[in-house]
């Protein structure tokens, strides 16, 4: 998993809602996703709460988020599908753009992992002091003004459309010498605090007082993280408890149904066929061009198309065994990159488009399975776990979950609404 190279830009300025945030929730063509997959939060009356210095702010309940629903006697479980990003970021290719309005089209949120330092301009760099480094050193580099505003507003639209915005950390250190592989619990728990704080403060950074603020309340939205090149995960964890996290996205895993560790959900990227090799790969972008054109990020020409499409096959492959098996979720992780010619996004988006329609498909955010884990009985949850990668029901889904979970405890969610 190499590093979200720093963002470059050169575009103008966007221009943001002001005076309605609420407003902005469907995005720019009202459309809000359908087929009850997910059930819009009432839109809040022009409740705008500041927080701090207005680079954050409470807005009411997050529309259009997924709602779960514990599943019913012998029902078989959705088939989710979660689609993630890690350092999201707006810069010219504009792919963090692109890819809400694939998401929209095909009835889907995502999670966008943004990276801390990308919210920070050039010039306040020292102002990041990476634990185990010097102050303001940063393998991804920092933002200007420019790109800070365009992935402020990505930020904005996203939220109100549904999506995730969790953390990619900041200065994503891989490797030996200060790599985030040796940090303690408390070297996390100041990374994660930095991360927060650009955030939370990206106003008086950048000095773009006037500007529309983020429409949440970042230490509330904040629930997990996929760490830098998958290292460090044992005490990140620990950290991530302890601050209340609800869910770790950094390690690796096969298709099969997730439980939680160290307190958290373990919702790790997974292997899958990968066609033409003996081996499994990983579900990630940058792990495929690894294993394709190398460290190289712009290999042979006459190459690309082959290797987009053996990722979106390799992808199908593991869905249609998950699909047609265990029902696993299939966790997918990837970047805003434009390596090997862009083919790597292709790929995605072809995927996105073949499987988030279905209709007993759910292509939801990290939170939005967490939600659904949540309120499932832990029974349940226990048997579906008692499956192999690509197994299914010996004598079919109606048998295998025929017993009734426990009903739901009050106020948990999918818990049937109290009669008045």
């Amino acid at each position: 998993m190499a590093a979200t190279h720093r963002i470059a830009t050169g575009t103008v300025i966007a221009a943001v809602c002001v005076a309605s945030l609420a407003g902005c929730a469907t995005g720019t063509d009202g459309q809000a996703p359908d087929r009850g997959k997910a059930e819009p939060a009432p839109a809040p009356k022009n409740v705008v709460r500041l927080i701090g210095d207005g680079s954050t702010a409470y807005t009411g309940a997050q529309p259009h988020l997924f709602r779960p629903e514990r599943l019913k006697p012998g029902e078989k479980p959705p088939q989710f599908v979660v689609f993630s990003w890690d350092g999201a970021g707006e810069d010219s290719q504009r792919l963090f753009s692109h890819f809400r309005k694939v998401a929209k089209e095909n009835d889907a949120t995502m999670t966008y992992f943004l990276s801390g330092v990308y919210m920070l301009p050039e010039e306040k760099r020292d102002l990041y002091r990476p634990p185990q480094h010097s102050p303001g050193r940063s393998d991804i580099g920092f933002n200007d003004a420019e790109g800070i505003a365009d992935t402020v507003k990505q930020l904005r639209l996203a939220w109100l459309e549904g999506n995730e915005i969790g953390t990619h950390f900041n200065g994503h250190f891989c490797g030996s010498d200060g790599g985030v592989g040796e940090w303690s619990v408390d070297d996390w728990k100041d990374e994660i605090a930095q991360a927060k704080s650009f955030v939370k403060a990206w106003k008086t950074n950048t000095g773009m007082k006037n500007s529309a603020p983020l429409p949440f309340d970042y230490d509330k939205e904040l629930i997990g993280a996929r760490t830098p090149c998958l290292e460090g995960q044992k005490n990140f964890m620990k950290a991530a408890r302890d601050l209340g996290f609800r869910y770790d996205t950094s390690g690796v895993n096969n298709q099969v149904w997730p439980k939680k560790k160290e307190g958290l959900w373990d919702l790790s990227m997974q292997l899958v066929p990968f066609p033409g090799h003996s081996f499994e790969q990983l579900t990630m972008d940058y792990n495929f061009m690894v294993n394709q054109s190398g460290t190289t990020t712009q290999g042979d020409p006459a190459k690309r198309e082959m290797w987009g499409d053996q990722m979106r096959d390799s992808l199908l492959q593991g869905f249609e065994r998950a699909y047609d098996g265990n029902r696993a979720p299939l966790i997918i992780g990837n970047h805003f990159e434009s390596w090997n010619g862009g083919t790597y996004m292709r790929a995605v988006e072809e995927v996105v488009e073949e499987v988030c329609t279905k209709s007993d498909v759910r292509c939801v955010s990290f939170r939005g399975l967490a939600d659904w884990l949540d309120a499932q009985d832990p029974e349940t949850l226990a048997k579906l776990r008692t499956l192999n990668v690509g197994e299914a029901p010996k004598k079919g889904w109606k048998s295998f979950l025929a017993d009734g979970p426990a009903p739901a405890p009050k106020g948990v969610p999918g818990a049937p609404a109290e009669k008045r």
